[in-house]
């Protein structure tokens, strides 16, 4: 009830009703997520890509950030959020690359809330408590054995979740295509260079201790990797 409250009062402000207007004024009265034009302004209704709760909603940089939010007809702000029975195929995307080449940022830059990704990295970080990057050898088989059980969820449609992101290096060609045959997904190649992923892996900090290994995981792919 309070979360409500709290949305519902900045929803309301004087604030939030010119910022809206002035969105309008300045991009017309077209739908951004359909393209189709509507005949008044109260047909359109301003979506945050970021959802808003009430720990963000004060941060203007959030909230009221043009880029941030886009102005959509009512129907299509239902099927974005997939409720009053509004319907949306769900897609599934398998993100592959070498390490360190940017796989991770382009989920996040597109993912909406609600989605499911399924990533080794963050599995390992998940039941180990330890960072992204240190991936302890004895908890592999448990690794793993969560990683193909959320891929059978995938597989089979289980849950309600909205998209699903599959992330992980996937070199070799035949194992690549036949996970995304059996997911029904698409395949997203993450391109870099090896001398830019060693780069990445010189300037980043928190892998300054751990650098030899991670040196051998980006020799490994590009030994692997098969087009």
């Amino acid at each position: 009830m309070a979360r409500h409250s709290v949305l519902q009062a900045f929803y309301t402000s004087k604030t939030w009703q010119d910022f809206r207007l002035s969105l309008i004024l300045e991009r017309g009265l077209r739908c951004e997520h359909c393209g189709n034009l509507v005949a008044q302004a109260r047909e359109l209704t301003a979506h945050h890509k970021v959802e808003l709760t009430p720990d963000n909603v004060h941060d203007h940089l959030i909230s009221l950030n043009p880029e941030l939010v886009m102005l959509v007809h009512h129907k299509c702000h239902n099927e974005i959020h997939k409720r009053f029975g509004a319907k949306r195929v769900r897609s599934v995307y398998l993100v592959y690359g070498p390490p360190l080449s940017g796989k991770k940022t382009f989920v996040s830059e597109r993912m909406m809330r609600g989605d499911i990704v399924v990533d080794m990295d963050r599995i390992y970080e998940a039941i180990s408590f330890q960072p992204s990057y240190d991936k302890p050898d004895n908890l592999f088989n448990n690794v793993a054995g969560i990683h193909n059980l959320l891929l059978d969820n995938i597989k089979t449609r289980m849950g309600k979740w909205g998209d699903a992101w599959v992330i992980g290096g996937y070199p070799d060609k035949f194992r690549r295509e036949r996970t995304a045959n059996d997911l029904g997904a698409e395949l997203v190649y993450i391109e870099a260079t090896k001398d830019e992923c060693m780069s990445r892996l010189n300037t980043d900090p928190q892998r300054q201790h751990v650098q030899a290994e991670w040196r051998g995981y980006i020799d490994k792919w590009f030994e692997q990797y098969q087009e």
